[in-house]
């Protein structure tokens, strides 16, 4: 048995992670980051929750952009092809559900 405190949670630099399962070929990351990431369209369906912090999420659709606030116990839900980045409130700590190697 394993409990990760996510509020605790920091890294080195923006957007490192801790592995916290590998399911099936599926990834479970705990990330923290206080800066965005960057543009990227997944290659597989990604599940994105806001543990602590607030998320500015941008998502792309046909050219047209929006931008959904996410607060801690947020789930942004991306399918493939889904064009989006994440923009952090200062820190913030997400975890991210998605197919092992994807982007």
């Amino acid at each position: 048995m394993t409990v990760i405190r996510s509020h605790t949670f920091t890294a080195q630099q923006a957007w490192g992670s801790l592995p916290v399962a590998s399911i099936d070929g599926v990834s479970v990351k705990l990330h923290w980051t206080d800066k965005p990431y960057v543009w990227h369209v997944n290659d597989g369906k990604e599940v994105f929750a806001v543990m602590d912090g607030c998320v500015a999420m941008h998502v792309r659709t046909d050219g047209v952009e929006r931008v959904e606030m996410l607060n801690a116990g947020d789930v942004f839900y991306a399918d493939i092809g889904t064009e989006h980045v994440a923009h952090p409130q200062g820190q913030a700590r997400v975890l991210v559900i998605e197919r092992e190697g994807s982007m």
